[in-house]
């Protein structure tokens, strides 16, 4: 059962192209201490957040969404399907998770959730996030191998060949799939319609969709976090007032910013 619900929440993803290059244990767990830096600054307590101005709880190493229950979802959750991972690799969820992974999220709204920070149930998920960082990196190579096919679904063939080129492009160059695996699990796919503002994505798809070059190398990674900006200052823009979400681009473009520090401190090397 719990397998099939699991098939059934990535039903929408298929195999990675063969073309992206294998990723090893130790590049995947040095990617996954880089993301939970990114979204954490490496400090456990904040593997249970729930930020201001938002509808949704942040939780693991790549603050993962949950939704309450009623919620419209204008962003893709994961933390679901994150649980019923779990599951399928073997690990044990505090029996309240246990009884459904596939459940809303308890608590209502950030206050409430706040309220209940040294509570049994949000102290057990913190625990279990703490001891199943290597299990979250898995889910998250899971989604990222899953990206490309999903990228491409509906483009003509000539749009295909460019989101290809740009891909592999950024994948083979030093740091790439650092690059690439925290875009997605940063600012998602792309391919999801309701991630949009006044029909412009910001997303993976559209990163690589603004791309141009063909060189691989610390200069490809500079593109691709120059084309991120665009991307992202662009949906600043085009958001709700109400949302302030100017107040993040200081932040979103720091993040962006390791893609090049990081290629460049390898390609030294």
């Amino acid at each position: 059962m719990v397998k099939s619900l699991l098939l059934a929440l990535f039903v929408f993803l298929l195999p990675l192209s063969a073309t992206a290059r294998g990723i090893g244990e130790a590049e995947l767990q040095q990617i996954a201490r880089l993301i939970f830096h990114n979204e954490c600054a490496a400090r456990d307590s904040c593997l249970t957040s729930w930020n201001k101005g938002e509808q949704f709880a942040s939780l693991g190493i790549g603050h993962f969404i949950w939704y309450p229950a009623g919620s419209e979802k204008p962003f893709s959750e994961s933390f679901p399907a994150l649980l019923l991972f779990m599951v399928d690799q073997g690990v044990r969820l505090p029996d309240w998770l246990a009884v459904d992974p596939t459940r809303p999220n308890p608590w209502p709204d950030r206050h409430h959730f706040m309220a209940a920070s040294h509570s049994a149930s949000l102290s057990e998920l913190r625990q279990l996030l703490i001891e199943t960082k290597a299990v979250q990196a898995q889910f998250m190579l899971l989604r990222f191998e899953q990206a490309l096919p999903s990228l491409l679904a509906g483009l003509s063939g000539d749009q295909q060949k460019h989101i290809r080129k740009q891909f592999d492009r950024v994948a083979k160059s030093p740091m790439g799939m650092y690059a690439l695996i925290d875009y997605v699990n940063f600012k998602g796919e792309g391919s999801n319609p309701k991630e949009r503002y006044q029909e412009k994505g910001w997303g993976l798809l559209q990163v690589l969709e603004f791309m141009q070059g063909s060189d691989a190398g610390v200069e490809a990674i500079k593109a691709f976090a120059a084309s991120a900006d665009k991307m992202l200052t662009r949906r600043v823009q085009l958001s709700p007032v109400e949302r302030d979400e100017q107040r993040w681009l200081p932040g979103w473009r720091k993040r962006l910013s390791t893609y090049v520090t990081e290629a460049r401190s390898l390609s030294d090397l």
